[in-house]
């Protein structure tokens, strides 16, 4: 073989690999965005129109696994159990006549069981991007029940905005807790 064709041989391979490894590449991608929207379900479009670039929105989400992965979460112990679900149903009776400070307490009361658990719950940003790898369908609702928790007295809300906010922060907490857990304590209050 003279120069020209071992050139246009290796240029072939080169060329060849070059367009294998494209093709893997996207193939990859593909598959790696099937796998985080299947994840995070609707968190995945919210990130993704929030950062504007699907693929910073993407590092995210991955960066969110893995962080959370690195947490030590754990169940609650009975006793926790029974305290936050006791002080759940204290905080809904509370509903009725203070609306708005059920629903901060409300707020304050799931910060405290993703603590026990062993979320960081400093940051609320960072909390729920915590909270959307374990509840993605979850997330959304959590951030609606915090901004109405953080409005002052004196903010117009309205009831209806609250009463929805609870009903998504129960939703939340029950999972938290472990809503077989939350039901058979209910059960217990029910008898005593």
């Amino acid at each position: 073989m003279d120069t020209t064709t071992l050139t246009l041989v290796a240029l072939t391979v080169v060329i060849a690999f070059g367009i294998g490894g494209l093709f893997g590449a996207t193939v990859w991608r593909r598959q790696r965005t099937k796998k985080l929207q299947g994840k995070f379900g609707p968190e995945y479009e919210h990130i993704v129109n929030e950062w504007g670039d699907k693929r910073e929105a993407e590092h995210e989400l991955a960066a969110r696994l893995e962080h959370v992965n690195a947490l030590d979460i754990c169940p609650l112990s009975a006793e926790e159990i029974e305290s936050f679900v006791s002080e759940w149903w204290e905080t809904q009776a509370e509903f009725v006549d203070e609306p708005l400070t059920a629903v901060q307490k409300a707020d304050r009361l799931i910060a405290k069981v993703m603590r026990a658990k062993g979320y960081p719950v400093e940051d609320f940003e960072q909390g729920a991007a915590d909270i959307s790898v374990s509840y993605p369908d979850l997330v959304m609702d959590y951030r609606g029940l915090h901004l109405i928790a953080i409005k002052r007295q004196g903010e117009i809300v309205v009831t209806e905005e609250m009463r929805k906010a609870m009903l998504h922060g129960r939703a939340l907490f029950e999972n938290l807790v472990c809503s077989k857990e939350v039901e058979e304590v209910a059960e217990k209050e029910k008898v005593s």
